[in-house]
């Protein structure tokens, strides 16, 4: 019996933020990948290791869990005054689709210094030394995102001494800007779907919860920690391993993808897994982080835990954080309410793994909340370049 012989697809592996995932450049991908379609999702979730019903990802380039289970494609932007279009694809771990719906926040970091080591950044616009400002056209949301990344001798600088909590080393800092971040697309209208900034969420079956439902950054579902039973200090292993309440879970943000419209029936849900995001916010309080460090309630503004296709993440989404910002800049939402109320440009949240500062730049147009800019720093580093192999006939 003939078998199909593996192909070579140029791809690097990038860790953007607190996650990673595989890269490639539009042009490298097989022709029948180059466009969005069957193809391309087979080819991606071939190179990840999906669908596993052992959730671990051997046969594969993820790491079984949603913050490595992502591909990125790049490109020379088709949009005037960017230089790339970024198009990012969540790998479901043990189901046969990828989510298209949104956006990757770390990855954003990665795909402003992929930019630069793929040749998709005009030359004359990269100094030999100092920062590169690259304009990134996010193609999942249509919206703009200026990456700061730091050029030493004509190249990407990688190393440095920011620190990141959630990632184990240390690295050079990309500042990234994500502009005019709510929502004002095909499936919204407004920042606040709903049209109030908090909302009672009834979820059938399990309860009526306060919620801040917003779309900035990325859909999320804001409830508070103490509504649903928790202190807002968990990590992962107190929330993961418990599948009653990860189910629990699953019900409000399916309840809250139906009253933002981004559903219209329950069962849609299952094929849109990345968003929107279910999060919930309490006051400050002390606890000891994963990696064992001591997080101060004097340290930080407000409590924030964010669930990303179905688990609790290690650290904090991207954009989620930038929900986060934007949300607490706003006065009278939940998040703004953890964080003691009032106007505020810049929160510091604790999540699981530490804590991470996120500005917001928001305001009132015509009684409407819009916010005009999130900023965030993050750090991107290259692991590996070459090529992905996958079998030939698996796409």
């Amino acid at each position: 019996m003939a078998h199909a012989a593996q192909v070579k697809i140029p791809a690097t592996y990038i860790r953007g933020g607190t996650s990673k995932g595989v890269f490639f450049r539009l042009q490298d991908l097989p022709e029948r990948c180059q466009v969005p379609g069957e193809a391309r999702d087979k080819l991606f979730m071939r190179v990840i290791g999906s669908p596993d019903p052992y959730s671990a990802h051997i046969d594969g380039m993820g790491g079984a869990t949603s913050s490595t289970s992502k591909c990125v494609i790049l490109s020379k932007s088709s949009q005037p005054e960017h230089d790339v279009d970024y198009l990012y694809g969540q790998v479901s771990i043990d189901s046969a689709f990828v989510d298209w719906s949104g956006n990757c926040g770390n990855l954003s970091t990665a795909a402003g210094a992929f930019a630069i080591h793929a040749g998709l950044v005009d030359p004359a616009r990269i100094p030999q030394n100092g920062t590169c400002v690259v304009r990134i056209w996010q193609a999942n949301i249509q919206k703009t995102i200026i990456a700061h990344v730091p050029i030493t001798n004509g190249e990407v600088q990688e190393t440095g001494d920011f620190e990141l909590d959630g990632v184990t080393f240390p690295a050079a800092e990309i500042v990234l800007e994500f502009l005019d971040p709510s929502d004002d697309g095909e499936e919204g209208g407004s920042m606040f779907p709903t049209g109030n900034l908090v909302d009672d969420l009834e979820v059938p079956g399990v309860g009526t919860f306060k919620a801040t439902m917003i779309t900035a950054g990325i859909p999320t579902v804001f409830v508070n920690a103490e509504d649903i039973g928790y202190q807002g200090t968990e990590l992962r292993e107190d929330i993961n391993s418990d599948p009653a309440q990860l189910a629990r879970f699953e019900q409000i943000r399916i309840a809250g993808a139906l009253r933002m419209g981004l559903i219209k029936t329950a069962e849609e849900a299952v094929k849109r897994q990345h968003t929107p995001k279910i999060a919930f916010v309490s006051p400050p309080k002390s606890y000891q982080a994963s990696s064992g460090k001591q997080i101060e309630a004097s340290d930080v503004d407000l409590l924030a835990r964010a669930l990303s296709m179905g688990k609790l993440h290690h650290a904090m989404m991207g954009t989620c954080a930038v929900a986060i910002g934007t949300a607490a800049a706003i006065p009278g939402t939940l998040v703004n309410i953890a964080a003691g109320g009032g106007e505020r440009e810049a929160v510091r949240f604790g999540h699981p793994s530490g804590s991470l500062r996120v500005g917001a730049e928001a305001k009132q147009v015509d009684g409407q909340w819009v916010v005009t800019k999130a900023i965030m720093s993050r750090s991107a580093r290259i692991l590996m370049e070459g090529s992905v192999r996958v079998p030939g006939d698996a796409f």
